[in-house]
């Protein structure tokens, strides 16, 4: 019967295990995993790996520690995302989800408003836009905080595909009877740029903010 594994067995399996989950693993992912000895206790490994060719190190994401390691499979996805794809790609998770790197790996962008921040609590959602933080949705995603880039046409695009992937999250509402947002980065949603394409996403505007009734069948 085979006893329990060593500790380079343990820290090979746990470095495994972290490259599949984030794909380029850096000493910033390690503060949102649970694990034993942090990233001293993977790094030989992962310098093993390295030297063995099935790994790579170098400076993947800008403004993090030079030590980040990645599987070559990782940055072919990288190289091939580089580039705005025509349609804007709208990604919904838990903030807590580890594929979502703020509040974890990258800080949290500052709170549009000057007043509450984004948190990495259960139940609430994010939505990134090509990769990039757009919204945070509080718990019954009735508050949200919106980042919308400056320069045109790079905010409209990221506006509609926001807008376009709420109205997606209220069809999809499931025990809910769809989504109402009543509050964009502190003020009533109708006092935010937002609203014009919300409309176009097919929320209508009532007492208590703009609503999305979940679609039926």
């Amino acid at each position: 019967m085979r006893g329990r594994p060593s500790a380079t067995e343990w820290s090979t399996a746990t470095a495994r295990q972290l490259l599949a989950r984030h794909g380029v693993l850096t000493r910033e992912a390690m503060a949102i995993e649970s694990v034993p000895g942090g990233y001293s206790a993977v790094y030989d490994v992962l310098r093993a790996m390295e030297d063995a060719g099935r790994v790579r190190r170098g400076l993947f994401v800008e403004g993090l520690g030079a030590a980040q390691f990645a599987l070559p499979a990782a940055l072919d996805v990288l190289r091939s995302v580089r580039d705005a794809e025509e349609t804007p790609l709208a990604v919904t998770l838990a903030s807590t989800d580890p594929a979502n790197p703020y509040g974890g790996i990258l800080k949290w962008p500052a709170a549009p408003d000057g007043g509450r921040s984004a948190t990495r609590s259960v139940g609430t959602r994010v939505v990134l836009v090509d990769g990039e933080l757009t919204a945070w949705l509080s718990r019954g995603d009735r508050q949200m905080l919106v980042w919308l880039p400056d320069d045109e046409p790079r905010r409209s695009r990221a506006a509609r595909a926001l807008a376009s992937e709420l109205g997606r999250l209220a069809d999809e509402s499931y025990g809910r009877q769809g989504l109402l947002v009543a509050e964009i980065n502190g003020v009533s949603v109708s006092e935010h740029p937002l609203e014009s394409f919300l409309a176009e996403a097919g929320f209508v505007p009532g007492a208590m903010g703009m609503a999305k009734v979940r679609r039926k069948g």
